[in-house]
């Protein structure tokens, strides 16, 4: 049986768990496929937006938003970014808060339809994630969004027009009533096969398992 196994995942470019558990599912994608008998897996991004509610342009640092906007007392907000920072460190990954520019996801989940509709979406999912966590990039404003995209080999002008037009805005909000129906309360969140919900930043080795299992499922029914 060579059809690959089809993950939704919800997530959002603003949140440190989703480009953790980006890099775990990868692994475990890996450890699956490693398995032989072209086993594959097809990945699909899907829109989740943390804080709708975040301006495009926030005044202040991480430590700021968390204990001003969300309510975090002060004292437990940096060692809560130490912990994440470690975390990710052990999957590949150097978050810099000091330099992270919170803003509005919509605008971005917005690109990534685009991208999707250009065959690219996984391209532009990891630049996202890595210019917001990582090189401190604006990831809410149009024409620094372009200029990612661009990076990646899509159309800038095109991307401008199709954001400045909000071409993508009702498959974000798709995305986002299907994650009520689902019953997601929070990301990432992934449905595998369309009937396995796995939720957070699992290890990679449970992601192997529950591809291995579905896999298995499946293989039973076609024999």
């Amino acid at each position: 049986m060579s059809e690959p196994i089809k993950v939704d995942i919800w997530s959002d470019i603003a949140c440190p768990w989703c480009y953790i558990g980006k890099r775990k599912f990868e692994a475990g994608s890996g450890l699956f496929a490693g398995s032989g008998d072209d086993r594959g897996v097809v990945v699909e991004y899907h829109s989740y937006e943390l804080s709708p509610d975040t301006p495009v342009d926030f005044d202040g640092s991480e430590v700021d938003f968390l204990a001003g906007h969300k309510g975090i007392p002060a004292g437990q907000v940096q060692p809560m970014l130490e912990r994440v920072s470690g975390i990710a460190s052990s999957v590949g990954l150097e978050y810099d808060y000091d330099n992270l520019k919170h803003t509005n996801t919509v605008k971005a989940h917005e690109l990534l339809h685009y991208a999707k509709a250009k065959g690219a979406q996984l391209e532009m999912s990891e630049r996202l994630f890595s210019a917001y966590f990582v090189e401190g990039r604006h990831v809410g404003r149009i024409e620094d969004l372009a200029d990612l995209a661009a990076e990646i080999g899509l159309d800038r002008d095109d991307v401008v027009r199709a954001l400045e037009s909000e071409e993508f805005l009702s498959d974000v909000r798709a995305d986002q009533s299907t994650a009520i129906e689902y019953g997601i309360q929070g990301v990432p969140f992934f449905v595998i096969d369309g009937r396995y919900g796995v939720s957070g930043a699992q290890e990679a080795q449970t992601f192997a398992q529950v591809l291995e299992q579905v896999w298995s499922e499946k293989a039973a029914v076609t024999a």
